[in-house]
């Protein structure tokens, strides 16, 4: 079927014409699929960013990697606020060796945690001091921003080398030389061998293994230094814990191994630990059930603002069928003077897409503008996708054309006669 392009452009244009003629009412028919439109748009980016968001947090956290962390029994929490000496309770260094030869995993991590305020000249700082291996860097992967990080001879040799944050290094050394630099932890001396970016996480569900005010050490100059016994306050009173690891991370060879290999993890656990005194924590099978909701999420939201699309198609509906009445004379008229029902079929459903793509525009551009509004005021992340902007112009134009149909074909079928003595 050929298109006869100089009648499409006449059609288009009287369409046009039609309804420039009650601007008021066309404006007020369009502004169900521009509301429609743009909250579907501004919905998913909304939902998007909040998804995108959640996923990059467990994302950081390594989709290969495994992270054992150690916990307080809860028997033990409650003795504690009797100020009972808390006994030894946590993840051994046994545990790193046994965890470390399971065929799956290629990298383990021990790592020894402490709270100590670092001072540099007259500044100081509370920092979390993190004693760990060179293997961190690895499995923890992060931008060194200057010098070097840990190596493996600093964990034979003990050296008093410390790796800072970039957010405690500008604490620390705003106005000093960063590498080189002497810095005091808990009463012992290190040198500043290097800083790394770490990652900002607000979400303390989905906390990254590092954190904004860390210090990397030796694991084994930790031992020297600090021990593995040390004094916490607790429910509100001053305990005395032993802790040989508070975490070890495992990288899994691949990404189908590793639930097999946290499973293998939990078993292992057991058979030396009388108390769950620990918790495993496998971001690869977050990361699953975060894309999951995410899915989930985009579906329900998409639905809701479909309604809005739903409202916007049931006024065209109700517009067009009062424009049938008003303009039965004129479909009188036409057809007395040869025009086919196909003819006026296609007239009005050109009217009806014209209202449709129109208040589809005006609802794109509604829909970028919000969430930008919501990323401005709220500072909360939004992510307008090329897909919503065609999926919500797709389905406004179908909508339109649905729900144009049948006045369209209603006004073809008047009779002639009985049309043109309307009054």
């Amino acid at each position: 079927m050929r298109i006869n392009k100089s009648r499409l452009r006449r059609d288009v244009k009287l369409g046009v014409k039609n309804l420039l003629l009650h601007k008021l009412r066309s404006l007020l028919t369009m502004l169900g699929l521009v509301f429609g439109v743009g909250s579907v748009i501004a919905m998913l980016a909304i939902g998007e960013g909040a998804s995108e968001e959640a996923l990059e947090q467990i994302r950081k956290l390594g989709s290969r990697n495994i992270i054992i962390t150690a916990k307080v029994p809860e028997e033990e929490g409650r003795n504690a606020q009797n100020n009972v000496r808390m006994s030894i309770y946590g993840l051994l260094n046994e545990d790193y060796r046994r965890l470390a030869i399971i065929p799956t995993v290629v990298a383990a991590v021990p790592v020894k945690m402490f709270q100590k305020e670092a001072s540099l000249g007259r500044r100081s700082q509370d920092l979390r001091v993190v004693g760990t291996t060179d293997k961190w860097f690895e499995l923890v992967e992060r931008e060194v921003v200057a010098g070097r990080v840990l190596t493996d001879k600093d964990i034979e040799d003990r050296t008093s080398a410390v790796v800072l944050s970039e957010h405690g290094a500008r604490k620390l050394l705003a106005t000093e030389s960063a590498i080189g630099a002497v810095l005091r932890l808990g009463g012992q001396t290190y040198e500043v061998v290097g800083i790394v970016k770490s990652e900002l996480s607000e979400n303390a569900s989905m906390q990254t293994p590092d954190q904004p005010t860390d210090a990397y050490i030796p694991i084994s100059t930790a031992r020297e230094h600090f021990g593995d016994i040390f004094s916490q306050r607790r429910n509100g009173a001053n305990v005395r814990e032993q802790v040989e690891l508070h975490r070890i991370i495992v990288k899994v060879v691949d990404d189908k191994s590793v639930v097999a290999t946290s499973e293998a993890i939990e078993r292992v656990l057991a058979m030396f630990h009388k108390k769950q005194d620990y918790t495993i924590s496998v971001p690869l099978a977050l990361l699953r059930q975060a894309e999951a909701t995410k899915r989930t999420f985009a579906i329900v939201l998409g639905s809701i603002a479909g309604i809005s699309l739903l409202v916007g198609g049931i006024g065209i509906m109700n517009i067009m069928l009062a424009t049938v009445t008003e303009r039965t004379r004129e479909i009188g008229i036409r057809r007395a003077i040869g025009a086919r029902a196909s003819q006026i079929v296609s007239q009005f459903l050109i009217e009806t897409m014209v209202l449709s793509i129109t208040g589809g525009l005006i609802g794109i551009l509604v829909g970028v503008f919000i969430p930008w509004l919501v990323t401005y005021l709220a500072d909360m992340p939004t992510i307008v996708t090329p897909v919503s902007i065609f999926l919500s112009l797709g389905i406004s134009v179908s909508v339109g054309i649905v729900f144009g149909i049948y006045p369209a074909i209603r006004a073809s079928r008047l009779d002639p006669i009985i049309a043109l003595r309307h009054e």
